[in-house]
């Protein structure tokens, strides 16, 4: 993903004179019900799956560390009960490199009409670009955080689901985006060949996202569709904060006040920060635009600082950095969002 922008203050406020409207048509039901009973959420568990992502090695596209990862990922939803939909797919990423890519969608309830849609990136950045260590700046990101993170609480997800009594009345389809890591800011600009704009701004991917990009394109089921999804991104270091995505406020301000609000009566509002964030360009972008379904964007960001969690994109990026308390407050609030939808 490509470093935040910040938003307008003008621009919050307008969407703000627009948000019943956009309520209305987002397909996400925000108002304060009486939550229902949802399992618990073990963040012992998900911390062991990130653990066993960033065993394998750095998971970079065309390496053996990659192709274990995917496999072990597969057998890991089919444990768990899920439908699973291998979309292999080759890619040219910005310098020419043919990448042998995998996107992986383990289905939760297969049969049921109403869909939504979790997402992470499970894919590793072959460059440590921001490791202030210049010797350390080619070598490739172990990824703890930034992708299996978000893969570890939906593998715990997926099991916890699995192992509850009382199961949730919707479809969940888990999608692990591949070559999502893999642009450049400098050297990759003007990658707006998919013409997708917000607000009549184009959107320049710089070579990121190409998982979600092809998978948009090439949806894994002829006519799926889904209400709504979240894409998890860097959602396990200690202290992570959580504002409102930009993007996600334009595209999908209903979304992003179910989980926030749900987040806040949980008790996690240390995490999920209730004030608007920068726009970034990451995996749930193409879902927006091109499928069609609105799809927002929880990614750790510094709220009064900018820019995202300390070791992004560097070689420090290890299981230091992974904490459970965070996968906690991130697990368990998705489980409470998937359960209270009927």
């Amino acid at each position: 993903m490509t470093k935040p922008t910040l938003l307008l203050i003008a621009a919050v406020l307008t969407l703000a004179g627009c948000k019943e409207k956009a309520n209305q048509e987002s397909g996400a039901n925000t108002q304060q019900a009486t939550m229902v009973a949802a399992p618990a959420f073990n963040a012992d568990s998900a911390y062991q799956y990130v653990n066993q992502q960033v065993a394998f090695g750095p998971r970079v596209v065309n390496t053996p560390a990659h192709a274990k990862t995917g496999q072990y990922l597969i057998a890991k939803l089919k444990q768990f009960g899920c439908e699973v939909t291998e979309q292999p797919f080759t890619a040219t990423a910005w310098d020419g490199t043919k990448l042998n890519c995998l996107n992986i969608i383990g289905s939760v309830n297969p049969k049921a009409t109403k869909r939504i849609v979790l997402a992470s990136h499970w894919d590793s950045r072959p460059v440590a670009d921001q490791d202030p260590d210049k010797a350390d700046q080619s070598k490739a990101v172990p990824a703890a955080n930034d992708g299996a993170s978000g893969v570890g609480v939906l593998l715990e997800l997926a099991r916890t689901i699995q192992l509850a009594q009382q199961k949730p009345d919707v479809g969940v389809d888990l999608i692990f985006f591949d070559a999502e890591d893999w642009g450049n800011g400098e050297k990759a600009q003007n990658d707006t060949k998919d013409g997708l704009t917000v607000n009549g701004q184009p959107i320049d991917f710089v070579g990121f996202c190409l998982g979600s990009r092809y998978w948009a394109k090439n949806l894994h089921k002829p006519g799926y569709s889904a209400y709504y999804g979240i894409l998890l991104d860097m959602v396990g270091a200690k202290g992570a904060t959580f504002t409102r995505e930009g993007y996600s406020q334009q595209l999908a301000p209903a979304i992003v006040d179910t989980v926030w609000s749900t987040a806040s009566r949980l008790g996690y509002s240390q995490f999920f920060i209730d004030q608007p964030g920068g726009t970034i360009t990451d995996d749930h972008l193409a879902p927006n635009l091109i499928a069609k379904i609105p799809m927002i964007d929880m990614i750790h960001t510094n709220p009064t600082m900018g820019g995202f969690f300390s070791a992004w994109h560097t070689a420090d990026d290890t299981m230091a950095n992974i904490d459970r308390t965070t996968l906690k407050a991130v697990g368990q609030t998705l489980t409470q969002v998937i359960y209270n939808e009927k």
